[in-house]
């Protein structure tokens, strides 16, 4: 019989392994994480003594994890500082990272039915090491990809657009796995990090989403979620007709044909 740590033990569990996030602006990001974090203990899984023997492993992942972030930022924020000096403004308006939670961590490792240890993170989970960037138009959110994704450090392992293809529910986002190699004291290590990049309203729409889900007993929650998928949409109009703005500006696009033309690539129904 395999021996395990009780549940009411997760607590000093968390003490024990979590490490301080790297979070601008008290940033959305980690909400989901909050909310993970003061899980009902009950619905959690048992986790082996073997995984809690394994703490101070842990806790080392969880630093090369915040370096591997420290290393993606920079590159990201090398490449706002350049582009605001060539074309007279900042496509990146900020940027917000965090590891992930142990709760957390343990919680999805569960759901893949993987075994609770340091080298299970490592293989099965791609998003321990999170970094948002918030960028003013949807154009941004290509170029600045496109220009990390250039540098020959970083390799893309995943590409899930969901501007172009949306979750149903609405949701919209670029997500990026990258992984970049980070020179500790004795080693190279290739560590893995998800870069979220979406738009000022993109990223509006998913923190009341997410904010309104965990609201309980919520009447006629198809309704809702109809007119969550609507103001979405309308968010997406909003996002083409503003890009169509910019390019009108910068380059004299014509404006009316711009923005239909923006919103027939999104998929959107046009306003007539």
């Amino acid at each position: 019989m395999p021996s395990y740590i009780s549940k009411s033990r997760y607590g000093h569990l968390q003490d024990n392994l979590i490490l301080k996030n790297t979070c601008e602006n008290g940033s959305d990001f980690m909400e989901h994480e909050a909310h993970i974090s003061y899980t009902d203990t009950n619905t959690l899984p048992e986790i082996p003594k073997d995984f809690a023997n394994q703490a101070f492993q842990f806790q080392e992942l969880m630093m090369m994890y915040n370096c591997a972030i420290r290393e993606v930022r920079t590159k990201l924020e090398v490449l706002n500082d350049e582009l605001s000096i060539r074309h007279k403004r900042n496509p990146i308006k900020h940027i917000t990272s965090r590891i992930k939670r142990p709760l957390s961590i343990i919680q999805k490792l569960g759901r893949y039915d993987a075994p609770f240890t340091v080298e299970s993170v490592e293989e099965r989970l791609n998003d321990v090491a999170g970094i948002r960037v918030i960028c003013s138009f949807i154009d941004d959110i290509y170029a600045i990809a496109d220009m990390l994704l250039q540098q020959d450090d970083i390799t893309l392992i995943r590409q899930k657009d969901y501007i172009q293809n949306p979750k149903p529910n609405g949701y919209r986002s670029l997500h990026l796995i990258v992984e970049i190699p980070v020179f500790f004291s004795e080693q190279k290590k290739n560590m893995r990090v998800e870069v979220q990049i979406r738009t000022i309203a993109m990223d509006f729409w998913a923190s009341v989403d997410h904010q309104l889900k965990y609201k309980q007993d919520v009447e006629n929650p198809e309704a809702v979620s109809a007119e969550l998928k609507e103001c979405a949409d309308i968010i997406a109009q909003t996002d083409a007709r503003m890009l169509a703005i910019k390019n009108h500006i910068y380059f004299n696009e014509p404006f009316h044909k711009s923005w239909q033309d923006k919103l027939e690539k999104l998929d959107l129904p046009l306003n007539r």
